[in-house]
């Protein structure tokens, strides 16, 4: 990302259906799969009115940078979602980032994620798609004309799935080259309750 640059939020709801491997690295800690966490990227905490680019490898929160490079926008940079932070999928080149959490197999989930873009570098349309289990689940487009770091315009995006494996692998990756790119933010994974019913 570059220094004049704005990211927009991505509000994403990703349906997820089978679990991936995949390493979920966090800071608190999470060397073992357990319950989706931190979707409104508030840890580490990036540079205030700035913003901190990670590469394919590096870790925010129990979120691990899987292909390219993304930006950690701190606080005051531009709006964010919910909380205080947010992250463009593109660095300065298109990146992806995945969090691997624990399912119940057969159990019926739903993702809601928030979406938006940088504001201040072309093409205005940005690109990604939401994966699940490394593939690609769901594409996704954000207009950026008109908007700006104060006024990102998230949209809310939800999608449903069923679990068939104990562990789920939840992906974003941008499909759009440079350094300006789709924004995600606020992302959730709420499990639906089992049915008590009787035949």
């Amino acid at each position: 990302m570059l220094v004049a640059r704005s990211l927009g939020v991505v509000a994403v709801a990703a349906g997820l259906l089978v679990g991936g491997s995949g390493a979920a690295l966090a800071a608190p800690s999470a060397a073992a799969v357990s319950r989706f966490d931190d979707g409104s990227f508030e840890y580490p905490t990036a540079p205030a009115n700035s913003f901190t680019t990670l590469v394919s490898g590096q870790s925010i929160g129990p979120w691990k940078v899987t292909s390219g490079s993304v930006d950690l926008i701190g606080t005051g940079f531009w709006q964010a979602a919910e909380g205080d932070q947010s992250v463009d999928l593109n660095g300065g080149q298109a990146g992806a980032v995945a969090q691997t959490f624990s399912t119940i197999v057969g159990r019926t989930y739903t993702v809601t994620y928030a979406l938006a873009a940088n504001p201040e570098g072309g093409p205005a349309v940005k690109t990604g798609r939401v994966l699940v289990g490394g593939q690609n689940f769901q594409d996704f487009s954000f207009d950026s004309t008109g908007k700006t770091r104060a006024a990102m315009g998230y949209v809310q995006r939800q999608v449903t799935f069923v679990a068939n494996t104990p562990t789920t692998t939840l992906g974003f990756a941008s499909t759009l080259p440079g350094a300006y790119g789709p924004v995600i933010d606020d992302v959730r994974v709420t499990a639906s309750s089992p049915c008590s019913c009787t035949p």
